[in-house]
C-alpha cells in the first residue's frame, strides 16, 4: 500500500469545466467543505437560546449534537464505496438537499426523537459531502498522498469550523434570533446547489462499483450502541444514573446490540466493523489515549462555562469570544504538527508527550490561577494551549490508523476510522464530561456543607445580608473551591501520564502514504465482485 507517488503533472479537476481557472478549482471544493461543515443540523452554541425559547432541555440539545457526530462516524465504513458509486455532482447535490431539509426541521421542531434522528442523518450526509470534496483535492494538498499532511488540513478545517460555527451562531442569535442561523445556512446550501449545477459536471469513474455486501444491519446496531452510550453520558446526571428506568433501558439495549454485533462479526464475511479492526494494536492504543486525554480536557465542557458565567460574570458574547483563543491554538497546532510530525517525521511518542505536556500546562494554569478576579485576556493562554494540544493528539493518532501504520488491509481501514470517530469524537466528548461532572457535583456538595458549617450564627449577619444572598455566596465559593480541587486531581493524572509516556520506548515515525485511487478502486471492485457471486 505504501507505494511511492512521484510528480503527477499539473493538478486539475475534470469535474469542473475549463472556463474556470485551474488554480481556482480546488478552492471551489474548499468552499463547499466550509459550507457543509458549518451545516451541522443543530448548533450547540445556541443551546441557551433554544432552552429559553423552546421546551427543550440542555441535555436534549447535546444529545442531538452528538447524534450528528455519530452519523458522521458511522459513514466512514461506506464512504469509499459512495465515492466510486456516485459522481461528485450527484453526491454534493444529494447532501446539500438533505442538509437544507435538516436545517429546516431542526429550526422548527421540539420533538426530541425527531431532532436526534434528523441530526444523525445530517451528520451522515455531512460526512459524505466532506469526503467527496476532500478526496477530490487530496492530490492538490499532498501530491505524494502523505496522510500525515492531509490530516493536518482536515483537522484545521473540522476543528476550526467548530469554533467559528459557535462564534457565528452566538452573534446571529445576539443580533436577531437563533433560528436565523439555520436560515442563513439553508441559504448558503442553496447557493452551493446552484454552484454545483452550474460548475460541476457529472463525471463518472471508469467503473461504478455497486453498493453490494454492505452490512447495513451492523451499521444500524453500531449506531444504536453509540446512541445508547451517549444517552447514558448526557442524561445520566439528570436521571440520577442507574436509579432511573431510562438509563437502565439504554444500558440493556446498548449491551444487547453490542453483543449481537460481536456475534455477527464471528461469521459474516464482511461485518460492518470486524474483529481485525477491533483488536488492532493501533486502534486500541488510540482508544485509550483518546479517552484519557479528552477526560483531562473535560473541564472545557464542565467547568469553563460555569466559571466564566457564574463567577466571572461573562455574558454569552464574551463567552463565545473565548473561542477565538481556541481557534488560534488550533491553527498553530496544525502548523506545528505539519512542520514537525508530517514534514520532519517526529516520533509518535514525542508528539504524544508534547500534547500531554501542554494538557498539564492547561490544567496547571487553572489550578494555580483560578480566582474571582481573572480578566478575560488572561484566559488566552490556557484556551490557546487546549486547542493546541487537542489538535495534535487528533492528527497524530488518526495518522496511526492508516494501513501503512496499523498494518490493516485497506478494506478494514475505514472500519478503523469509524472506531476512531466513535472514541475520539463521541466517547471522548461525552464520557469525560459525564465523569468529571459527577465528581464535581459530589465535591461541590461536600465543600458547600463544610463552608455552611462556619455560619453557625446567622443572626450576626442578618442585618447585612439576606439568607438568599448568603446561600448564593456559599454556592459560588463552593463551586470555585471544587473546580480548583478537580483541576488539581486532573493535573496529577496528566503528569503521571506524561511520566509514563516519557519512560516508554517507541521509535515509530509517520510513514502513511495513501495508495493511488486506481489501486483503491481495484480493491473495492474485487470485493464487490466477490459479494455479487
Amino acid at each position: 500500500m505504501g507505494e511511492w507517488h512521484g510528480p503527477q503533472g499539473p493538478f486539475d479537476i475534470p469535474d469542473i469545466p475549463n472556463f474556470v481557472p485551474r488554480k481556482l478549482k480546488p478552492w471551489l471544493f474548499i468552499l463547499f467543505v466550509l459550507i457543509v461543515q458549518f451545516s451541522g443540523g443543530i448548533y450547540l452554541a445556541a443551546a441557551t437560546d433554544m432552552v429559553g425559547t423552546t421546551a427543550l432541555m440542555q441535555e436534549d440539545i447535546l444529545m442531538a449534537g452528538y447524534a450528528s457526530l455519530i452519523g458522521m462516524s458511522i459513514n466512514f465504513c461506506v464512504m469509499f464505496r459512495l465515492k466510486f458509486r456516485f459522481s461528485n455532482r450527484v453526491s454534493l447535490l444529494s447532501c446539500a438537499l438533505v442538509l437544507v431539509v435538516a436545517n429546516l426541521i431542526c429550526s422548527n421542531t421540539v420533538c426530541v426523537p425527531l431532532l436526534v434522528a434528523t441530526c444523525f442523518v445530517a451528520g451522515w450526509f455531512r460526512m459524505w459531502a466532506t469526503f467527496a470534496c476532500n478526496s477530490t483535492i487530496q492530490l492538490w494538498i499532498t501530491p505524494k498522498r502523505d496522510m500525515a499532511i492531509f490530516f493536518c488540513y482536515v483537522y484545521l478545517i473540522v476543528d476550526g469550523i467548530i469554533q467559528l460555527s459557535g462564534i457565528s451562531t452566538i452573534y446571529t442569535a445576539f443580533f436577531s434570533q437563533w433560528e436565523y442561523m439555520h436560515w442563513i445556512m439553508s441559504g448558503l446550501l442553496i447557493l452551493m446547489i446552484v454552484l454545483v449545477l452550474i460548475l460541476v459536471k457529472p463525471v463518472k469513474g471508469p467503473m461504478q462499483i455497486p453498493l453490494l455486501g454492505i452490512d447495513w444491519i451492523g451499521a444500524l446496531l453500531w449506531s444504536i450502541v453509540m446512541l445508547c452510550f451517549t444517552f447514558i453520558c448526557v442524561y445520566g446526571n439528570f436521571y440520577d444514573w442507574w436509579k432511573a428506568e431510562e438509563i437502565i433501558g439504554a444500558t440493556v439495549l446498548g449491551l444487547i446490540c453490542l453483543l449481537i454485533n460481536l456475534w455477527r462479526a464471528t461469521f459474516l464475511h464482511h461485518p460492518y466493523i470486524s474483529f481485525q479492526a477491533l483488536t488492532n494494536r493501533n486502534v486500541k492504543r488510540a482508544t485509550i489515549i483518546y479517552l484519557v486525554f479528552f477526560t483531562l480536557m473535560a473541564p472545557e465542557h464542565v467547568f469553563e462555562h460555569s466559571y466564566a458565567s457564574a463567577i466571572l460574570g461573562f455574558d454569552e458574547t464574551n463567552l463565545i469570544d473565548l473561542n477565538w483563543y481556541v481557534f488560534v491554538g488550533i491553527i498553530i497546532g496544525c502548523a506545528f504538527t505539519y512542520l514537525t510530525f508530517a514534514t520532519r517525521r517526529w516520533r509518535y511518542k514525542t508528539m504524544t508527550a508534547i500534547a500531554f505536556a501542554f494538557a498539564a500546562l492547561y490544567l496547571g494554569w487553572f489550578y494555580f490561577m483560578i480566582d474571582y478576579g481573572v480578566e478575560k485576556e488572561m484566559l488566552f493562554l490556557p484556551l490557546f494551549i487546549r486547542g493546541f494540544a487537542s489538535v495534535i493528539i487528533s492528527i497524530v493518532f488518526l495518522t496511526s490508523m492508516t494501513p501503512d501504520e496499523s498494518k490493516l488491509h485497506f478494506f478494514v481501514f475505514p472500519q478503523a476510522l469509524t472506531l476512531n470517530g466513535f472514541t475520539g469524537a463521541v466517547m471522548g466528548a461525552t464520557l469525560g464530561p459525564a465523569l468529571i461532572g459527577e465528581f464535581l457535583r459530589i465535591t461541590m456538595t461536600k465543600n458547600a456543607s463544610m463552608i455552611s458549617a462556619r455560619f453557625t450564627d446567622f443572626n450576626a449577619y442578618s442585618s447585612h445580608i439576606t439568607l438568599g444572598e448568603l446561600y448564593g455566596a456559599v454556592q459560588q465559593h463552593a463551586l470555585l473551591i471544587s473546580m480548583k480541587e478537580m483541576y488539581g486531581w486532573l493535573l496529577l493524572i496528566a503528569l503521571l501520564c506524561l511520566i509514563v509516556i516519557t519512560i516508554s520506548y517507541s521509535q515509530m515515525r509517520p510513514s502513511a502514504i495513501f495508495p493511488k485511487w486506481r489501486t483503491i478502486r481495484k480493491i473495492f471492485k474485487k470485493e464487490a465482485l466477490l459479494n455479487s457471486q
